[in-house]
């Protein structure tokens, strides 16, 4: 093959200097999370920075502002966060653990810190409250004492309110865990405690004494106030609500059960589910706001959670799609002694976040600006594409733009604080994730925002049946017969290619105009022998084929009958029917992706179809190819022909040493009745049952050739023959010869069968060096199942096929389980009316090359080590004119050149489970070999572009992410990241270009990685600022009259009840304090409010202290020397004092 010319490796100079690959691949850093908040537990909100927080049972935070303002940070410990509180308009966030630890967060800095943690060792925290402006935090215990600490220093006060002193000291039992704590919004010296029994007590801070107790027979769940603190409203466990006077503890001054039914005798209502929380907001101008959770009726079995708003008179009952785990009325001011004015009511539900609009007739909701919609239904599959073309996003936008819900409400998003980061990315985003509930959304990622753009449904294509008895043949699959599992995409012409797990593919095409399609027909490729007539016992005589136009078998006059029933009877297995059935009724299409052509695997003697593992589709060819555990097909979508359909074994040569041979095959079927009855399906298994179903055009009427003599079955009936002409009288030899020569120029073994006058399938098959391997039967062992050579990998290329090619011609490399590497050569007619005429010719080539483990990825290099991405077509409109088609549908140019006998001038890039190698083409000579890993196994590899090279980035099951150069396959970074917890990662963990990557790290949210050092440097300005300096607003107006005779709130000295002077120091056992990373950080980010201020103040005035301290030393001195001057200077006078002149 001659000598391999010098290949140029772009990652030269980068790992001969380790200064340059310290520079390039030294950082690897999460960017971003996106997505909603797996498991949420807890929420809170600052209404004067407009920052919303959610905590998760993970531990995990998230934190949201405006539209593409989302933070995320996690707790070490990984404890549930029960509670999460505000320093409103301070950029801190005190956040309390299941693990009984409370921390601080700062939010001044763009990835937050905690800047101190305090640590429970003997009590259990079950509630928190921290009054709006006040730098000390109430914590209540699963004891039913109250602890507070200083949210500045982080320690605990001495004061502490015991549960024994706060109940009436007649009672005997445990008032149960502390479930409410709140001030008197008009007197902050009364603090407002609710025990789980149903005991609230009113305390009071100064006198340190109980001023009031409230007893009830239920226990209670919340507790709410009227801003002018004369009333509080309590939620109880029987579906009640209580209202009380604060100064009438004897009984409540109202009992009411919001969903119960009224008894007309004036009994008691029937008991309700409990209500789990209330809220209590009042208004100037109208009736107030009561909203609560839950309080439903028991016989309301099956109903979906409720959220109730009660507004004077009326009650709206609001129901969600998940359960509600919390809920917050936004109101317009932070002072809890004011009308609150509320506008808007926040709702965390397990799986969504709801903002409804309180200030619009029938509440509606918002338009929610935040990503949160990529887990509709459990994620199957994820593909990242960076920098794609630019006029796709429009596109995109544009179709998905008319899929919005309507109905919203006109306001803005509420929740709209913080700002945008300053850094700017050049390229565009799009992830795609494919979901079990039949979807797939294409998510636009700018910079480090998330927009979802366009959501497609794939169900719409079939049938949806109901009845039991009608029931799809979905056995092969657990969950949702829809989901997807597999899918392709190719951005440059928009053709997206999907696979369900019922082994159905589906190839979609873009358009802008919508088209409805009359009707969905389903083709199947039925090739079998039935009832052939024997030759004349008279003479020799050739049967004459039936005609296109003769009568049609039973799978062409029904169809559909067919497909849905096909032969799953009782009277045997299911044979020959899809999983699926295809819709019969039109189809609207709306502008976007729409259906193009519907590919079904079926049913073979009573075993499924089995699951398709690889998918790809190539827009310039006008080609998709897939792949299972039995082989491959290859169908050509503009023909609607089925071009290959070939088992893995029949991939390879005889004579190649990679040849695996089954363990144990069955028998072939006998033929009975006496007639030569050969079925497919069950003789030879390289023939996948395949189902074609495709959108028909208008006036236009599919046919399938009722031949008998299907010149497919001609093809492997002379094989068998061949194999078996020993034991055949030569007069059935000479017949079938004679009966395959009669349709010599009508076929080739390498091409496909003539187009019939209707659409019809087109079966083409090829046999290497026309000979035929023995058939293996299609219903295998167990054994077998789990020894089979599933395809892996596809790759569509230009390139040099066999050893002996000097010209580039278009290829598919197939990757197996077993390590193979395949080459198989395409044959494409001209473009144009000859492209959709003449078929498409397919030929294997051999084995390239074997490596370890399955075959992952695939790649072509030029000499200079440039990749060399697969040939497309530019997109064009499918329901355009002709004319603007043909302006468009041009092949793209610049295909590699030709390369001349006796030298490489490609070089394919071959990645494995195990290892990667570089193969020189055509001389199929290794130039390359790199063992990635010996102990683990390689999830995920990609060929991608970095730092303006190229090089392969690799996932493995031992958490290790790993690059590789190209072509040297030099390693450029090993990073012990994420070792494999959940099969979840293996399956979205993918690779994009400029050093980017993401997997899905719960079932709801999306985190995006980086290993580029541009990145890192970058993602500081990239990333968005929670915290804006905020003027906080005016506290309300005392009014004359409440000022004069006292009627306004009062306020508290705290610092004198709760600081060390008054109350001592705490028990050193109780808690421990724990020093945070950033908490140097927080003390130079306070910069305002009354917490930053009284820190700021007592640092300037220990500055200033420092400062006296220092003057009044340097003054002693100056003193000190003046004395010291003054008497020299005395002494000096005494001693020429009486001296002459003459004398000195």
């Amino acid at each position: 093959t001659g000598q391999i010319p010098r290949l140029q490796d772009p990652w030269h100079y980068v790992l001969h200097n380790p200064a340059a690959i310290s520079y390039k691949f030294c950082s690897f850093l999460q960017t971003v999370r996106h997505g909603f908040p797996y498991q949420p537990s807890s929420m809170a909100f600052d209404p004067v920075q407009k920052i919303l927080a959610i905590g998760t049972q993970t531990g995990a935070l998230r934190l949201f502002g405006r539209a593409g303002v989302e933070c995320y940070c996690q707790h070490e410990s990984g404890a549930a966060v029960i509670q999460l509180q505000f320093l409103i308009n301070e950029g801190a966030l005190v956040s309390a653990l299941a693990d009984d630890s409370i921390h601080l967060w700062n939010l001044r800095q763009k990835i937050p810190a905690i800047l101190h943690s305090l640590k429970f060792n003997r009590e259990r925290i079950t509630y928190c409250h921290l009054p709006f402006q006040s730098k000390w935090l109430y914590i209540g215990t699963e004891r039913g004492n109250i602890h507070i600490v200083n949210v500045e220093s982080f320690t605990l006060s001495g004061y502490v309110i015991m549960w024994n002193k706060a109940i009436e000291l007649s009672t005997k039992t445990h008032p149960g865990p502390v479930v409410h704590i709140s001030d008197n919004p008009m007197d902050e010296g009364k603090l407002l405690i609710g025990f789980e029994c149903g005991v609230v007590v009113l305390w009071d801070l100064k006198s340190k004494k109980a001023d009031y107790r409230y007893n009830y027979d239920e226990a209670i769940h919340s507790v709410a106030w009227h801003h002018e603190g004369k009333q509080f409203v309590c939620s109880h466990s029987d579906g009640t609500l209580t209202t009380w006077n604060v100064r009438a503890p004897a009984k409540p001054a109202q009992i009411i059960t919001p969903h119960g039914k009224q008894p007309k005798d004036g009994k008691k209502p029937e008991p309700c589910k409990p209500i789990l929380k209330v809220e209590y907001k009042t208004t100037r101008a109208g009736d107030p706001f009561m909203v609560l959770c839950g309080g439903l009726s028991y016989d309301t079995v099956g109903r979906r959670a409720c959220l109730t708003v009660m507004h004077g008179k009326s009650t709206a009952v609001l129901e969600m799609d998940y359960p509600i785990v919390d809920f917050l009325t936004l109101c317009e001011t932070p002072y809890p002694n004011d009308f609150q004015e509320p506008y808007a009511v926040v709702v965390l539900l397990e799986k969504d976040l709801v903002v409804i609009d309180l200030g619009q007739i029938g509440y509606p909701i918002f338009e929610n600006p935040y990503p949160l919609t990529i887990h509709e239904s459990p994620v199957t599959c994820c593909e990242y594409f960076a920098d794609c073309p630019a006029e796709l996003i429009p596109a995109l936008y544009s179709v998905g733009s008319r899929q919005k819900r309507q109905g919203y409400s006109k306001k803005e998003w509420p929740i709209s604080g913080g700002n945008w980061g300053q850094g700017t990315q050049s390229y565009p985003e799009i992830i795609i994730t494919g979901l079990v509930n039949h979807k797939f959304i294409n998510s636009l990622v700018i910079s480090l925002m998330l927009q979802v753009l366009y959501k497609i449904k794939t169900a719409k294509v079939f049938e949806r049946t109901r009845g039991k008895e009608d029931k799809p043949s979905t056995d092969i699959v657990e969950e949702d017969p829809f989901a997807i599992q597999t899918l392709c995409w190719c951005p440059e012409s928009r053709m997206l290619c999907v696979a369900g797990v019922s082994a159905h593919v589906i190839v979609y095409r873009f358009s802008k105009q919508e088209v409805t399609t009359e009707v969905l027909l389903e083709v199947r490729m039925q090739c079998e022998f039935s009832d052939v007539d024997s030759p004349d016992p008279g003479g020799e005589q050739t049967p004459t084929l039936p005609t296109s136009g003769a009568s049609s078998s039973p799978q062409e006059s029904e169809p559909h009958a067919q497909s849905s029933t096909g032969s799953n009877s009782s009277n045997g297995p299911r044979d020959n029917i899809p999983c699926l059935q295809v819709r019969s009724s039109p189809l609207k299409q709306s502008p976007g992706y729409q259906v193009e052509l519907v590919i079904q695997l079926v049913w073979v003697s009573g075993e499924p179809p089995q699951q398709i593992t690889s998918l790809a589709i190539n827009s310039s060819y006008g080609l998709v190819v897939f792949g299972n555990s039995n082989g491959l097909a290859v169908v050509d979508y503009l023909q609607k022909t089925l071009l290959l359909n070939m088992g893995t074994l029949e991939l390879y040569s005889p004579s190649e040493p990679y040849q695996r041979q089954p363990r144990s095959p069955r028998k072939a079927r006998q033929p009975s009745g006496g007639n030569l009855h050969f079925n497919n399906y069950i003789c030879l298994s390289f023939l996948l049952p395949l189902t074609l179903s495709y959108r028909s055009v208008p006036s236009c009427c599919v046919r399938i050739s009722s031949s008998p003599y299907n010149i497919s079955f001609l093809i492997m009936i002379y094989s068998l023959i061949l194999i078996l002409h020993p034991s055949f009288p030569k007069l059935i030899i000479d017949f079938l010869k004679a009966l395959a020569g009669s349709f010599k120029e009508s076929f080739r073994l390498s091409g496909a069968v003539k187009k019939s006058d209707s659409v019809s399938v087109k079966p083409t098959l090829y046999a290497k060096d026309n000979s035929f391997t023995r058939s293996r039967s299609s219903s295998v062992t167990s054994i077998d199942r789990e020894s089979r050579e599933a395809i892996s990998s596809f790759h569509f290329c230009e390139s040099l096929p066999r050893k002996t090619d000097s010209l580039v011609t278009p290829c598919l490399m197939v990757g197996t389980t077993q390590g193979s590497v395949i080459m198989v050569a395409l044959s494409l007619p001209p473009g144009g009316d000859q492209r959709m005429q003449q078929p498409v010719g397919i030929s294997s080539c051999g084995t390239l090359v074997r490596l370890k483990g399955g075959i992952l990825t695939m790649a072509l290099l030029d000499s200079t080590g440039t990749l060399l991405p697969p040939s497309y077509e530019p997109w064009y409109d499918p329901n355009a004119s002709d004319e603007e088609k043909e302006k468009i549908r041009r092949r793209r140019p610049g295909s590699p050149p030709s390369s001349q006998e006796g030298q490489d001038s490609q070089f394919a890039v071959l990645c494995s489970e195990k290892q990667a190698k570089v193969v020189a083409m055509p001389s199929q000579t290794r130039v390359y070999k790199h063992n990635i890993t010996e102990t683990s196994f390689v999830l995920r590899a990609d060929v991608v572009q970095m730092a303006g090279a190229n090089c392969i980035a690799c996932f493995c099951a031992n958490g290790h992410i790993m690059t590789l150069s190209l072509p040297s396959l030099r390693p450029l970074l090993d990073v012990n990241y994420l070792p494999l917890t959940d099969m979840r990662i293996a399956r979205t963990f993918c690779f994009s270009n400029l050093g980017q990557a993401l997997y899905l790290t719960s079932p709801t949210e999306i985190q995006r990685i980086t290993y580029s050092q541009e990145t890192c440097d970058n993602l500081q300005e990239m990333l968005s600022e929670l915290f804006t300096p905020v003027e906080t607003p005016e506290a309300p107006n005392r009014g004359f009259f409440k000022g004069l005779f006292g009627g306004g709130a009062q306020s508290l000295d705290r610092e004198d009840l709760f600081g060390e002077t008054a109350a001592g120091k705490a028990s050193r056992s109780l808690a421990q304090h724990i020093p945070g990373p950033g908490s140097m950080e927080g003390m130079k980010g306070a910069a305002s409010g009354v917490v930053g201020d009284l820190a700021r103040a007592r640092i300037a005035l220990d500055e200033r202290g420092q400062k006296l301290g220092e003057l009044e030393e340097r003054t002693a001195a100056m003193m000190a020397s003046a004395e010291s001057f003054s008497k020299h200077a005395h002494d000096m006078m005494l001693k020429y004092k009486d001296k002459k002149w003459y004398q000195l």
